[in-house]
């Protein structure tokens, strides 16, 4: 694959280019650093939406959703979909070859499944990449679903611009309302298949749950009722999305979240770097083996074992 027509595909919104870029990135390959600061100076347009929340809440079906919604308005439309990881092949277990097929026969929509490949926080550990590439090609809105997340898997906050959680009535809700870590993280709150019983209770749940976290400043998040399968409510969770991008704009909140966005990637790049050159330069790989096998036979211990090997680095 030629980088530069790999970027000149992209840059001229070609769907194969946007796949191959993504698949360098997920492949470790060393190529992929140089793609991606050719194309960073074209992103920051796209606005990044997570939609996350616990398994069998729709998500998938919420997001097709909101793809057709925004097509209807023009919009190019790029989706990323985090999936478990295959123990055997280590791709998406899922897949998008399942997924949205409606909107396959759109150019104007690209989807993309990625495998978390063990990487914590409901997101792949190419993400946040894959996200700047759909951006770069002018895409309009970027979706990013996540895999179904509990209490601690929280990472796509730190994606995104907007994060809706999505729960449903009569699932355990009432327990998955409680977890602090998914209360902080929502910006909206969807309350997915709303025509089943119970939707008015849950929404009650998580209006007082939020009465108890002090995250979200004198920002309220909306809760919004959706039926995706029947694409009812989602208009109002757009206009939802809207209102809090505008209140992202006047606030400066805007701004503090991308330079976030920023700060992460820059010190995951520093922590992956370092250790590479840690193991391997600093440490070579054999010592660094022979260290492992003393830790395990006791001979000394994981503290005392980063010590010595840090002790090496010269600042």
């Amino acid at each position: 694959m030629n980088l530069d027509a790999i970027k000149n595909g992209i840059l001229a919104g070609k769907n194969r280019p946007l796949a191959q870029a993504i698949s360098l990135v997920e492949s470790h390959d060393e190529r992929a650093a140089a793609l991606l600061a050719e194309l960073y100076p074209q992103t920051g347009h796209a606005r990044i939406l997570g939609i996350t929340g616990s398994p069998g809440a729709g998500k998938s079906t919420l997001v097709a959703a909101m793809a057709r919604h925004y097509r209807a308005q023009g919009k190019r439309i790029g989706i990323i979909a985090v999936d478990p990881t295959s123990p055997f092949t280590g791709g998406a277990i899922l897949g998008d070859r399942i997924r949205m097929a409606d909107l396959y026969t759109d150019p104007h929509i690209f989807i993309r499944s990625m495998a978390t490949r063990g990487f914590l926080g409901g997101l792949a550990k190419a993400t946040n990449d894959a996200v700047d590439i759909l951006d770069a090609a002018g895409f309009d809105v970027v979706l990013v679903e996540t895999v179904g997340v509990g209490q601690d898997e929280v990472e796509v906050v730190r994606t995104v611009q907007t994060n809706l959680v999505v729960l449903v009535p009569g699932m355990g809700d009432d327990i998955q309302a409680i977890k602090a870590g998914i209360m902080e993280i929502g910006d909206v709150f969807v309350v997915n298949k709303a025509d089943r019983p119970g939707a008015d209770k849950t929404v009650t749940e998580i209006t007082m749950m939020m009465s108890l976290v002090e995250e979200h400043g004198d920002y309220v998040p909306p809760i919004v009722k959706t039926v995706a399968s029947k694409s009812q409510g989602i208009a109002e969770l757009d206009e939802a999305v809207v209102k809090h991008y505008d209140y992202l704009a006047a606030s400066g909140e805007l701004d503090r979240r991308n330079r976030d966005r920023v700060r992460i990637r820059i010190e995951t790049q520093l922590k992956e770097r370092f250790m590479e050159r840690l193991i391997g330069v600093t440490i070579g790989r054999e010592e660094y083996e022979q260290l492992l096998d003393d830790v395990l036979r006791k001979k000394t211990n994981p503290y005392e074992a980063a010590e010595g090997v840090l002790g090496r680095v010269k600042f």
